[in-house]
C-alpha cells in the first residue's frame, strides 16, 4: 500500500488539480505530481520544492504503475475522463489502493459503474468516481435530504451559479462528451439514462435568499444523474442550471477562471438546491460556496481521508453518498460550504 500519507494525483498541474494539491498539503498529506506533460510537471514542482513529479501516460500502462508505486490513494483530475478514467482504475486496481475522481461526464461516470464494479467489490477496494462539485455534492446533499426515506418519486437538483467561466479541460470534457451522445442531450427518467432531441424548457427555480428566485434550463442534466440513482431508490431525477450561468458556458468568447484570492478561487458564488419528493411530502437541503473548482479540492481530499481513515461503508464502485456519512460529510466542509436545511425538511 505504500506510505499512508502518499496520495498520487494525476493532472496534479491542471486547474483543478493545483486546487487538490494544495489541500492535501494543508492536511499533511504528501502529494505525488504525476501527468503526462514534463514541462508543466516541473513548473509545478518549482512551485512545491520538496515534492515529487512522476510523468506517466494512460497510454503507457507501465508509466502509471511506476507513478503510483508507493502511494496510499490517487486522485484523478484529468479529464476528458472518457479516456482518463478506466486506464487510471485499472492502474490503481493493480497497485491495490483507492481511487477517487472529479470526473463531470455522465457517460464516462456510468462506465466506471459498468465496468469496475464487481471487480473493485472482489478487490475490497474503493472507486468513487465524480467526487467533485457535480456528481458529489449533490449526491451527499440528496442523501442527506433523504434522511431515513429509503426510496422517493423525484429527485430535483439546481445550479445557482453567479457565473460560469469554464476551464480548458471542462471545454474539452464537454465536446468529448457531445461526440459520444451524437448531439443528443441526456435525461434521467423511469430508472434509466434517455437520450433525445427535446428542446430544453426555461422556467424559474426559487433559490434559497440571499439568491433568491432565478431563471433557469430546466434538463441541464449533471452527473448527479449516475451518482444520485446507483444507491437510491429514485426513477426520477432532474438537474437544472442558472440561465446566465448556461450562457456563459456556451459563449464563443467564454474566458478562463480568474484568481481573486489568496486560495486562486475565483468569484463565482455557487448555490445548489436540492428538492426530495415522495408522495405528498418534500424535504430539501442546499449549499452554498465559492468557486465550483475550487469547491471540489475538499470534496475530493476529505473523500480519500476518510477512505484512509475507514470511514466508509461499502466497497467496490460507489458514489459519495454510498460510502460516507453524507451529513457529517458535509459537515466536515463548512469552512468551505455553508449548508442550509430548512425547518421541517
Amino acid at each position: 500500500m505504500g506510505s499512508g500519507r502518499n496520495v498520487a494525483v494525476f493532472g496534479a498541474y491542471g486547474h483543478t488539480g493545483r486546487f487538490v494539491v494544495a489541500e492535501l498539503l494543508e492536511r499533511g498529506y504528501v502529494p505525488v505530481l504525476l501527468g503526462r506533460d514534463q514541462d508543466k510537471l516541473r513548473t509545478l514542482v518549482e512551485a512545491h520544492p520538496g515534492l515529487e513529479a512522476r510523468q506517466a501516460s494512460v497510454d503507457d500502462p507501465g508509466s502509471l504503475d511506476r507513478a503510483l508505486s508507493g502511494s496510499a490513494a490517487v486522485i484523478n483530475c484529468a479529464g476528458p475522463f472518457a479516456t482518463t478514467a478506466a486506464p487510471l482504475v485499472e492502474a490503481a486496481l493493480r497497485a491495490g489502493i483507492p481511487y477517487v475522481d472529479v470526473a463531470a461526464e455522465i457517460e464516462a461516470n456510468a462506465d466506471t459503474f459498468e465496468h469496475f464494479a464487481e471487480r473493485a467489490r472482489a478487490a475490497g477496494t474503493l472507486v468513487v468516481p465524480a467526487m467533485a462539485f457535480y456528481g458529489g455534492l449533490g449526491d451527499l446533499l440528496v442523501t442527506t435530504a433523504m434522511g431515513d426515506w429509503t426510496a422517493a418519486d423525484e429527485v430535483h437538483v439546481a445550479y445557482g451559479l453567479s457565473s460560469w467561466h469554464p476551464t480548458a479541460g471542462t471545454r474539452a470534457a464537454g465536446a468529448v462528451s457531445g461526440q459520444r451522445r451524437g448531439g443528443r442531450r441526456v435525461r434521467f427518467t423511469d430508472g434509466r439514462l434517455e437520450y433525445h432531441d427535446d428542446a430544453l424548457p426555461t422556467l424559474e427555480w426559487p433559490f434559497p435568499a440571499p439568491l433568491g428566485p432565478q431563471s433557469v434550463i430546466g434538463e441541464f442534466t449533471m452527473a448527479d444523474v449516475v451518482t444520485v440513482p446507483s444507491h437510491l431508490a429514485v426513477p426520477e431525477v432532474r438537474t437544472y442550471m442558472s440561465a446566465n450561468a448556461a450562457a456563459d458556458l456556451f459563449a464563443p468568447d467564454a474566458q478562463a477562471p480568474a484568481a481573486v484570492d489568496e486560495r486562486g478561487r475565483s468569484a463565482q458564488t455557487f448555490v445548489v438546491d436540492v428538492l426530495v419528493r415522495s408522495g405528498g411530502a418534500e424535504r430539501r437541503v442546499s449549499a452554498a460556496g465559492q468557486d465550483i473548482y475550487a469547491i471540489s479540492a475538499p470534496l475530493a481530499v476529505e473523500a480519500v481521508e476518510r477512505i484512509l481513515t475507514g470511514r466508509t461503508r461499502t466497497t467496490g464502485v460507489a458514489s459519495a453518498g454510498a460510502v460516507f456519512d453524507a451529513p457529517d460529510f458535509l459537515r466536515a466542509l463548512s469552512p468551505q460550504l455553508s449548508l442550509t436545511v430548512p425547518a421541517g425538511s
